[in-house]
């Protein structure tokens, strides 16, 4: 089993989302060591959500699953690189396939993709 250094980082390592077939960087999310263990148990992407205290599946409410297909640990054992497949189009909780869809032109901030899904109506929010 690979060991991961939760501990340097204070219990949650960086995690990187990235499409495995074209290498578009689709998102930046959190392990603890339960998300990774789970990731390692159902090949999908499973991380720690700050925001809810709680492991997240991603895609489990919105359908958008992201299915390991590889992973890559750093030199330091404290990061991890997931290439996965990306179920539904849409890393992005606000509907974009990558959560990287603004870009910073000439010191203003510009949308470069477009919605692939409703926010509002995926999360009833």
């Amino acid at each position: 089993m690979i060991e991961l250094d939760f501990e340097k980082t204070g219990g949650l390592i960086p995690a990187i989302a990235q499409e495995y077939k074209t290498g578009e960087v689709l998102m930046l999310g959190y392990m603890n060591k339960p998300a990774w263990e789970a990731t390692l148990a159902t090949g999908q992407a499973t991380y720690w959500s700050r925001s809810r205290s709680e492991l997240w599946v991603k895609g489990k409410t919105s359908g958008n699953l992201q299915i390991v297909k590889e992973i890559r640990i750093d030199c330091d054992n404290d990061t991890v690189l997931l290439k996965v497949e990306q179920i539904g189009g849409a890393a992005c909780h606000l509907g974009y396939k990558s959560c990287f869809f603004r870009k910073i032109n000439d010191g203003s901030v510009q949308t470069i993709g477009s919605r692939v899904f409703d926010p509002a109506e995926v999360y009833k929010k």
